[in-house]
């Protein structure tokens, strides 16, 4: 049983246009004679009742790879590649904002804290007291960077934050955002979660011109673009910068006096917006983070709109005309919390949706049903529940792990496994297993856990994955490995299923998930599970915010890593037919 892909992606271009704005909610962004309009609704604009989604998928190899390496343990590896056990996609970002509130920075804080699955190696928070922006950045967790002192150095009812996902070295301090810049009109921070696709083309141009980088993210390049632009007022900057940027883009700006929200044309990556007891307006990678600081969630973001927060009220300006919207699918297969609602869906629902899916397209003869943890296990409980076969916990997650160890000099197989997942021989020993899991990327870790679950004295190991195979990777903000890495772009079905090890293997088929969604299939990003991206990537794209963590300085076109893979289309074709028949 596989998953065949889909080719969704629509290749619309997205044309420049300035300042359509709302002349009413049944109407958003219909007059272009009306400068601002004040959003006090706080329901969705009829045209927008339906759920807008947003993109994500895989992203590429270490940069520094061939440049640079941890120190090596006594076995060769370095730490950090027993970390690659924990072989998934991951979300590189999350951002939050919030205006009106007397304790900004310390929500802020905690909201941060919501969002911490979406980045753990790097947070910030700006703060602005009396038209002064504060920044307070640090590596770590966000309980490791702030405390209550540095909290408190932080006052001003407006503040901006950010967590952040490094793949690469020690995540230097000068890649941690929010950034900050000063320009002759002021000074403006950005938190910004995504990846443009023409960094480098827009970097170059810059640099010809004069602009000096300090650091290699492409999130510069925007206030780089903002710096420049002649537009009046501070608004039209944004829209100008905007209008020359490509790819994902969900960011929160603070100036002197303002909030301001972007999300991209396509909606690719999530932002929603909700609104405290007190007045106070927040914004945030995912709803998650609303419900700990007790603000109520009002709406998504409109893709291509512009949210502005001061003293006059929140209004809105549509950035540009957008095409269909392409958010991402794996927020809902593996990002995001369960308790977060994301693009109008329920994250929980979706994934117990996807085991119920399983369970019946893929059904096999079992004892018991347990998740790979945690991210599995909405999912297996939906298989469980339609397969009418117990939910057990078979493997136990540690929580407790950190980035450095002490192995013993006697060598332990699976060992970056092992001390993260204890298998419980009670539930396993003599057993039928099915194993939930929601994605496979390189393969590594299945093979692990299966090769665990057997000698725990599983009898047959099943494994059913939550998602269609991944065959490509993801230029708009997610980082996973090249195309050439992906298992499921080199590997049919029964191969990967000969490779871990297990009795029978059975992927999420695409066109039960399109039904699942209905109507909104078509607004959801599968370049992952397809190859056809909605915006085409160009240049070095990938692993650009990451390169220069170990001190490197230089011309990226000296890094290895972060350019477009060499696989064709024509190959990627080949390996869906072979899933497809598989």
């Amino acid at each position: 049983m596989a998953a065949a892909a889909v080719s969704t992606a629509s290749s619309a271009a997205v044309s420049t246009a300035k300042s359509h704005l709302s002349s009413s909610l049944d109407k958003p962004f219909s007059s272009p004679s009306q400068k601002l309009l004040s959003l006090a609704a706080k329901t969705l604009p009829k045209p927008y009742h339906h759920h807008h989604r947003t993109l994500i998928t895989a992203a590429s190899k270490n940069p520094l790879t061939d440049v640079v390496s941890s120190k090596p343990n006594s076995d060769g590896r370095s730490f950090d590649s027993y970390f690659d056990d924990d072989d998934k996609p991951r979300e590189e970002c999350g951002v939050v904002g919030i205006y009106g509130d007397s304790e900004a920075s310390r929500l802020c804080y905690l909201a941060l804290h919501a969002l911490q699955h979406r980045g753990q190696e790097g947070a910030g928070i700006v703060c602005v007291n009396d038209n002064v922006l504060k920044s307070i950045t640090g590596v770590g967790l966000v309980s490791d960077v702030f405390s209550e002192s540095k909290l408190d150095q932080l006052p001003g009812d407006l503040a901006i934050g950010h967590v952040r996902y490094s793949t690469a070295g020690s995540s230097m301090l000068k890649n941690v955002q929010p950034f900050v810049a000063s320009y002759r009109f002021g000074s403006v921070g950005v938190a910004h979660n995504g990846n443009l696709v023409n960094y480098k083309q827009l970097r170059g141009e810059l640099e010809e011109n004069g602009s000096i980088f300090n650091t290699s993210s492409d999130t510069e390049v925007v206030l780089h673009l903002i710096a420049i632009s002649k537009a009046r007022p501070f608004l039209l900057r944004i829209v100008e910068a905007c209008e020359k940027i490509e790819g994902a883009y969900s960011m929160v700006f603070a100036t002197e006096d303002k909030l301001v929200a972007v999300r991209d044309p396509y909606g690719f990556r999530p932002l929603v917006m909700g609104r405290r007891s007190n007045g106070a307006v927040v914004f945030a990678s995912e709803t998650c983070a609303l419900d700990l600081i007790e603000a109520t969630y009002e709406r998504e973001v409109l893709p291509g709109e512009v949210i502005v927060v001061d003293k006059e009220g929140v209004q809105s300006i549509c950035l540009m005309p957008h095409p269909e919207p392409k958010s991402c699918i794996f927020e809902h297969i593996y990002f995001a919390l369960p308790n977060s609602v994301v693009f109008g869906r329920s994250v929980y629902e979706s994934r117990r949706a996807f085991g119920e899916i399983l369970a019946t397209e893929a059904p096999v003869e079992c004892d018991v049903v347990i998740a790979v943890p945690d991210s599995g296990v909405v999912a297996a409980l939906g298989y469980a529940a339609k397969a009418g076969v117990p939910f057990q916990q078979g493997l136990i997650r540690s929580h407790y792990v950190g980035r450095t160890f002490i192995e013993p000099s006697q060598k332990i197989r699976d060992f970056g496994v092992k001390l993260k997942l204890s298998p419980v021989r009670a539930v396993l020993e003599g057993k039928r297993v099915v194993v939930v899991d929601d994605s496979i990327v390189r393969g590594t870790t299945s093979s692990k856990i299966v090769r665990l679950l057997k000698e725990a004295g599983a009898k047959e190991v099943h494994m059913r994955i939550a998602s269609p195979p991944i065959i490509a990777s993801c230029y708009y903000g997610v980082d996973t490995p090249s195309s050439e890495e992906l298992i499921s772009n080199r590997m049919s079905v029964e191969e990967i299923r000969e490779y871990i090890g297990s009795d029978s293997l059975a992927f999420l088929p695409i066109e039960s998930l399109n039904k699942l969604l209905g109507s909104d299939s078509k607004s959801y990003c599968y370049a992952c599970f397809s190859g056809n991206y909605p915006v085409e990537p160009t240049g070095k794209v990938k692993r650009i915010g990451d390169f220069m963590d170990d001190g490197l300085s230089g011309d990226m076109d000296s890094i290895d890593g972060g350019w477009l893979p060499g696989s064709s289309k024509v190959q990627k074709k080949t390996i869906l037919n072979e899933v497809r028949t598989s």
